[in-house]
């Protein structure tokens, strides 16, 4: 029998398509430039949900919710794309449909063009690569936007970068330092490296970055690092709510004023924000207050979550 997990990118798309014709009123020709398709591709879609007896007087699709939803958290925050996936009870599963439904979104933004790929850390990034099935220009790269840390379990951001960049065919370039410096000084000294500063000059020039958040919790990978688990109760005390590429950020997505924020090796936000497409890739109660932070200071332009997320970030203060 098929999982039925496993089948919510196909599903995902089939909705969206749906919604956005049955319900939404778009043309075939206005849903292909918004998903990045064939018009022949759409046409073919609308045609299987009538088939199938999906659509009626509304879509029954069972993610069809998950699109409205979608819809309204888009219009909310100003983003380009949002994809919302249902809530699944267990954790892990949780964070596989999100990065499979990310890997897709991203798959729609890379197909045939000639780009630069940012790519950040976490266990759910790792995820997307399962869905990423496109084919970018040859002479596309892959770069890792942060510094690695000195444990993981298939998430750091060496290993995210390299899945990536095996999967689209295409070379990749390393931050080879840690995320996190023990002080300001010892950061601009390993930036006399002329390496490390090239590979940091690319993760600016990225067409596309691609990244996640996280809270401000004990157990996390990032909270483990010797010198941010010494320093946590400062940084929330300083009113940080999660990080976001390294970076401790408030409920506006502003930086607290830590030394911490002086001593990464990463991408900072703000030249994130510049980016033409961004994806932040987060979902989990937990991080209600991250992502929101993230979408106030506008860092990002496209988001890919779970249900309560979605619904939490609609009930809440924009």
């Amino acid at each position: 029998m098929d999982d039925p997990i496993e089948a919510l990118p196909e599903q995902l798309e089939r909705a969206r398509v749906a919604w956005f014709y049955f319900v939404g009123g778009l043309t075939q020709q206005q849903i292909a430039e918004r998903m990045n398709m064939t018009r022949l591709r759409v046409n073919k879609i609308i045609g299987q949900v009538r088939e199938d007896g999906a659509v009626r007087i509304e879509v029954t699709l069972p993610l069809s919710d998950c699109i409205a939803l979608a819809e309204a958290v888009a219009a909310r925050y100003g983003l380009a794309d949002v994809l919302v996936v249902p809530d699944v009870p267990d954790y892990l599963e949780q964070k596989r449909v999100i990065g499979e439904a990310a890997g897709a979104m991203a798959a729609a933004l890379i197909e045939g063009r000639d780009l630069g790929i940012g790519i950040a850390t976490g266990r759910t990034l790792s995820f997307a690569v399962r869905r990423l099935n496109a084919r970018p220009h040859a002479d596309s790269w892959v770069v890792g936007l942060t510094g690695g840390v000195t444990r993981s379990s298939g998430t750091n951001t060496f290993e995210v970068a390299t899945s990536f960049a095996r999967k689209l065919g295409v070379e990749c370039h390393y931050l080879t330092a840690p995320l996190y410096c023990a002080s300001p000084e010892s950061r601009e000294t390993l930036l006399l490296i002329d390496e490390l500063t090239d590979v940091l000059a690319r993760t600016e020039i990225a067409d596309l970055g691609i990244t996640s958040c996280g809270p401000l919790a004990e157990d996390t990978t990032l909270t483990q690092i010797r010198v941010v688990k010494d320093h946590l109760d400062d940084v929330v005390r300083r009113g940080a709510v999660g990080e976001f590429l390294g970076c401790f950020l408030d409920s506006h997505g502003r930086p607290v004023d830590h030394f911490l924020n002086e001593s990464i090796i990463a991408l900072s936000p703000d030249k994130l924000k510049l980016k033409p497409m961004s994806i932040l890739v987060s979902g989990g109660i937990e991080k209600v207050q991250i992502i929101r932070a993230i979408l106030r200071a506008g860092y990002v332009n496209r988001l890919v979550t779970n249900e309560s997320v979605a619904r939490a970030l609609m009930a809440g203060p924009r």
